[in-house]
């Protein structure tokens, strides 16, 4: 069949995706239509990508201090038993993680650095790393502000003490070129600047918690046997706090918040973990007990599974947001259900992606191997299948499946339609049973058209962003009747500014400022409906490994009606059926088919309630 396949006109398919405005540019009106255009509206939207812009890049920097700081962390844990063996534990690091330019790991008055210390104007770096090394050596964290060296990368300077042995630390100079990276990438894609440039392409514009896991693979597995929230503490106080009291012990610990259930209180952290809270308040405080505050579904027979990933409480919002965490319960996934993501490539040997790759191809050129030379297809693949509790990185929504990576976009980040039909074919033909495409234009190519007939006839689920122009222009893919289209949303549940809409819309999902793998062994914040749409793809790929036996079309339509209903009520042309939710979704799927008859009864009446919406 694919001899048949003709090379038309090549129409471009812009990355679809990539950008952040914090605020919405407006409220859903509940009369369906679309905001009008204007001069003003136009600014405030370059405005909001421009913040956005910015923010991304914050977020990327805070990424990554946070993960060498963990790095760091476990370096000293290892212990320096001598001189050479501290040596070859560093530049194991150092080679897992071509970031960290420089390391000198400091015990008492020895020390054993490795790597250089980059050249800056009057000797900046060299002070910096002279200042880490001794607020590092008084017990004192240090990071200093990022710096442009001589050779035009972008620097920190890191200083990690051991919390336990005085004397004791790690100090590393981090090259963040991953920061400058996020900004060339934003700004293609936001389309503050025209993209894709010219060059392989003639462009015409258009406007528009044990820190082990103990689970084995099997759907019905319910993990580990409890968790807890990894910065909340239970306390129950000898005597009753003065408001006084309440203050000092909000400001010792930077409360986020404080709740009181009788007399017990469930006190938040900003930044303290579970441990060293519950080690203050048995040092400073009389309490009659002080316990992690364990994850309870109350009426319900599950669990949240809460991942021990280095990032996973502190910036990953969005899997939370959609109960994954309930939704784990019912599957984890199955390596036999395989996604394709059809993009820029995927950093296969990534840490946190490491054995989640099956094998793919790069039709940019088939010689070379399916590798990201953007940072964008790497950023989708970890939104689906970040290796989850490994103690490092992010957790992407699935457990086990596996992801094939297509390579259909260059390294500007665009391709043709007959890269992305080709790259449809060959992830059908090799059996791939989810297709996840954060990719688009808004022009309509019957080439590419018949190409996802082709998968569609063949029972692939097929997952399309819809774009990040704000505007009811249908996108394609996204708008062919076979694909399953993606808004996104934001961590308010309300529409993300940029993402397109209209009658085309299937389901939204989180979309803003999402913490993912990206190349380099790194990690980075990005936005865009190229985000949400993973986590549709990650969903569907659940679906069919909880329930094997449901067809392309029951994944979709099991996936509209177990949707979060939000904005106006009913299906709408912002968020379609609503926003995703990976636990009733997983629950429905198992239902079908006489599955209920492997759950308790009590499942079973649940289940009954969630079928009868479908009913």
């Amino acid at each position: 069949m694919r001899k048949h396949w003709i090379i038309g006109a090549l129409s471009i398919l812009a990355v679809a995706a990539l950008l952040i405005p914090t605020t919405p540019l407006f409220e859903p009106r509940d009369n369906g239509k679309a905001p009008q255009s204007s001069e003003l509206s136009t600014n405030k939207e370059h405005t909001l990508k421009l913040a956005a812009l910015q923010n991304d890049m914050n977020a990327t920097s805070m990424l990554c201090t946070s993960e060498c700081s963990k790095d760091f962390q476990k370096l000293m844990s290892a212990g320096m038993n001598s001189q050479s063996d501290a040596n070859a534990r560093i530049k194991h690091m150092m080679h897992e993680h071509m970031h960290m330019s420089f390391i000198s790991w400091i015990s008492g008055k020895r020390s054993v650095n490795r790597g250089k210390i980059p050249a800056t104007d009057n000797g900046q770096a060299k002070k910096f790393v002279a200042t880490a090394k001794a607020q590092v050596a008084k017990g004192a964290k240090f990071q200093s502000p990022a710096f442009t060296a001589q050779d035009g990368s972008r620097y920190m300077v890191l200083g990690v003490p051991d919390t336990k042995h005085a004397g004791i630390g790690v100090v590393g100079v981090i090259k963040q070129d991953i920061v400058k990276s996020v900004e060339q990438h934003q700004m293609r894609n936001l389309r503050i600047v025209p993209y894709p440039a010219e060059g392989n392409y003639k462009i015409e514009s258009v406007k528009p918690n044990s820190t082990r896991d103990t689970t084995v693979k099997s759907g019905e597995d319910n993990g580990n046997a409890s968790h807890y929230h990894v910065r909340d503490v239970v306390v129950h106080f000898v005597s009753p706090l003065t408001p006084a009291q309440m203050e000092q012990i909000k400001k010792e610990i930077n409360a986020e918040s404080v709740k009181k259930i009788g007399d017990t209180f469930v006190f938040r952290s900003k930044n303290m973990e579970t441990e060293h809270l519950m080690q203050y308040f048995k040092q400073a405080w009389q309490t009659e007990y002080t316990e992690p505050h364990y994850l309870y579904l109350t009426n319900e027979e599950e669990q949240e599974i809460v991942p021990n990933d280095a990032l996973y409480s502190e910036y990953q919002w969005n899997l939370p947001s959609i109960e994954t965490e309930k939704g784990w319960n019912v599957t984890k996934g199955n390596e036999e259900v395989i996604v394709a993501v059809l993009d820029t490539g995927v950093q296969s040997n990534h840490p946190d992606l490491k054995g989640k790759t099956t094998t793919g191809i790069n039709l940019i050129d088939e010689s070379l191997a399916p590798d990201d030379d953007v940072g964008h297809g790497t950023h989708v693949a970890g939104i689906i299948g970040a290796t989850v509790n490994n103690g490092e990185g992010v957790a992407g929504l699935s457990w086990y499946n596996k992801i094939m990576p297509i390579k259909v976009l260059d390294s500007s980040g665009a391709g043709s339609t007959y890269s992305v039909a080709q790259g449809i074919i060959w992830a059908v033909d090799h059996g791939a049973k989810v297709i996840n495409m954060s990719l688009g234009n808004y022009a309509q190519a019957d080439f590419l058209h018949d190409a996802i007939k082709y998968a569609y006839e063949h029972d692939v689920v097929m997952i399309a962003a819809s774009g990040n122009d704000n505007t009811d222009r249908p996108g394609y893919p996204a708008a062919y009747p076979e694909v399953f289209a993606v808004a996104a949303t934001d961590s308010n549940k309300e529409k993300a500014s940029f993402s397109n809409y209209g009658d085309y819309i299937d389901v939204a999902a989180p979309g803003d400022s999402i913490a993912s793998t990206y190349p380099g062994s790194q990690y980075a914040a990005l936005s865009g409906t190229s985000m949400a749409s993973p986590h549709v793809a990650a969903l569907a790929g659940l679906i069919r490994s909880v329930n094997p036996e449901l067809s392309n079309e029951e994944v979709m339509e099991l996936m509209r009606k177990s949707a979060a209903d939000i904005g106006t009520q009913g299906k709408d042309i912002y968020f379609g059926y609503g926003e995703i939710d990976v636990d009733q979704a997983l629950h429905a799927a198992a239902s079908y088919g006489g599955a209920l008859q492997t759950y308790p009864d009590q499942v079973k009446r649940r289940l009954d309630r969630i079928i009868s919406k479908y009913e």
